[in-house]
């Protein structure tokens, strides 16, 4: 019987037709089954089968090769980019700030003296910066013009307190600008904010032969009074936009930059290449489905199930698809960034670091062709959904001790401040981390939240560390030792697959021709036994 007999169109006959045509001739059953066999071969098997080299398997260990390649050189570039603004950070630091030391504690200042000394500081630094610094820098200049320093005072509308009579009269609208040309310092002082502008050119790329970016450093200098605690804290801060310089030549051969570009256009071209073939194979994956779901409905009278249909769909080719596009994206937007046509590091460097992982994660799809290289794999597609479950109960348990830190524990304790602050507190303390640390911070000057933070901690590494951390390795270790016993026995997974042992064909080609036999029990195995 020919193929066309078991995938034709429902509306040229109906399904008890079909079943009858079916039932008829054996070897139409056994064709669909070696089919079968041969789409879930390994490469190797197929190779002893039909001669059929693994293209796919060898393209995917050379995508291998040269997408981490070029994640290494494009990493380079991108650690010079953030290197040269970290280091311009830090220099504007020491430029802007008066006696400011690499330290991490807060700079401070107390008396008024030092608030009008400060100003005046970075006032006359900027006005003589291009004759201070050691860098290229310079201010920015916008139609010929300069831009100037500005500075900006927040404060009360109108204030009037009294500490020694406890009396005190505020309107807490907060205005900004300036009072004349003095700087306010009085109670109704929240802060001083001085901007400023300048310019760079990262030099440092041309020694590894790639073309320089133009960066633009928004500088904020931070006066914070608004705790009026009697200590001013002084920051600086400084939002970094990188832009294609506007005229620049480089002398010298532009050789390495043509060997990027076709580097990168090379694994554009086997980026494409793989994704067209991991679309190809899934496509065939479909439609041997639609044929073996026709079969099955019209020879058994049943529906293919879920779990059936999803071994059809093999989802290391979808992360492989994932992995493609990614790539090419990455790449494309590389080549972009090389040719000064763009400046967009962060986006390419996510691109092409999410598709290295997920290119490295495809090629596990060929060791689980091997009994003894799979368990890993198999273990963890089975404990997923106990580990989810799992890991939903366990979050929300972790949220509320977060929550309960930040609001109990924050006044006092420096590791607990922020919401983000505890997460990663209470995280590391699962590990072991930083449990010593975050007791001896703990200022001692309520015994009330002393004794609170010691019950907190206690209980928090208890119910963590020793509970929901070994009942986690008890579901992987229990599946693991599922699978591996499953694995001994021998025991078949699926109907599909038990169909398809059931083959008269005794090689592992799949492909031979059998002698036809009037009844064929795997059909009986297909259809659960049903007469």
């Amino acid at each position: 019987m020919s193929e066309q007999a078991l995938v034709g169109s429902s509306s040229n006959g109906n399904i008890s037709a079909l079943s009858k045509v079916t039932k008829a001739d054996p070897e139409a059953l056994e064709d669909l089954r070696r089919k079968l066999k041969y789409f879930f071969m390994s490469p190797c098997e197929k190779y002893r089968a039909r001669g059929r080299k693994p293209w796919k398997l060898m393209l995917q260990i050379l995508k291998i090769a040269i997408i981490t390649v070029q994640l290494i050189s494009f990493g380079l570039s991108n650690e010079m980019m953030v290197t040269f603004t970290e280091e311009n950070l830090i220099a504007f630091k020491h430029l802007f700030l008066k006696d400011y030391q690499d330290r991490d504690s807060i700079h401070t200042i107390y008396t008024k003296s030092q608030v009008h000394d400060h100003i005046n500081y970075v006032i006359m630094r900027y006005l003589t910066l291009q004759n201070v610094t050691v860098g290229n820098h310079a201010f920015e200049r916008i139609h010929g013009v300069f831009t100037p320093l500005s500075l900006c005072q927040e404060f009360y509308r109108h204030s009037s307190i009294s500490p020694s009579n406890e009396t005190f009269d505020i309107d807490p609208h907060v205005e900004k600008g300036l009072t004349g040309s003095d700087v306010l310092l009085c109670f109704r002082l929240l802060a001083v904010n001085i901007f400023l502008k300048v310019k760079a050119i990262n030099l440092q790329t041309v020694q590894h032969d790639e073309l320089p970016d133009c960066y633009n450093f928004s500088i904020t200098i931070d006066l914070d009074n608004r705790a009026q605690s009697g200590q001013i804290k002084v920051s600086l801060t400084g939002e970094v936009e990188i832009s294609v310089c506007k005229d620049w030549n480089v002398s010298g051969s532009i050789s390495h930059f043509l060997m990027t570009v076709l580097f990168d256009s090379l694994v554009i071209l086997s980026c494409l290449l793989s994704l067209l073939l991991c679309i190809r194979s899934v496509i065939s994956g479909v439609q041997l489905l639609s044929e073996y779901s026709w079969f099955v409905s019209a020879h058994c009278g049943r529906s293919v199930s879920w779990s059936e249909r999803m071994e059809f769909i093999n989802g290391w080719y979808i992360l492989i698809i994932i992995s493609d596009t990614l790539t090419v994206s990455g790449s494309a937007l590389k080549i972009l960034i090389h040719s000064k046509e763009l400046t967009n590091y962060n986006v390419c460097s996510i691109l092409l670091g999410t598709a290295t992982i997920l290119v490295w994660m495809g090629v596990m799809r060929y060791l689980g062709f091997f009994q003894k290289y799979n368990i890993l794999i198999l273990t963890l597609r089975a404990a997923l959904p106990s580990v989810i479950r799992f890991s939903l109960c366990a979050v929300l348990i972790y949220l509320s001790y977060c929550f309960c830190g930040w609001i109990v524990l924050g006044p006092h304790h420096e590791n607990f401040r922020t919401f983000n602050m505890v997460a990663y507190c209470l995280f590391s303390m699962i590990n072991g981390d930083a449990i010593y640390s975050t007791f001896t911070k703990l200022r001692e000057r309520s015994w009330v939240v002393w004794l609170f933070s010691r019950i907190y901690i206690y209980s928090f590494i208890s119910i963590f560390t020793y509970m929901v951390l070994s009942l986690f390795i008890a579901i992987i270790t229990n599946t693991y030792e599922t699978i591996k016993q499953q694995q001994q026995d021998g025991v078949v997974f699926s109907e599909l697959q038990a169909f398809i042992a059931e083959s008269r064909n005794a090689s592992s080609s799949g492909m031979d021709d059998s002698d036809k036999e009037e009844d064929s029990p795997g059909c009986l195995c297909l259809c659960g036994g049903a007469d």
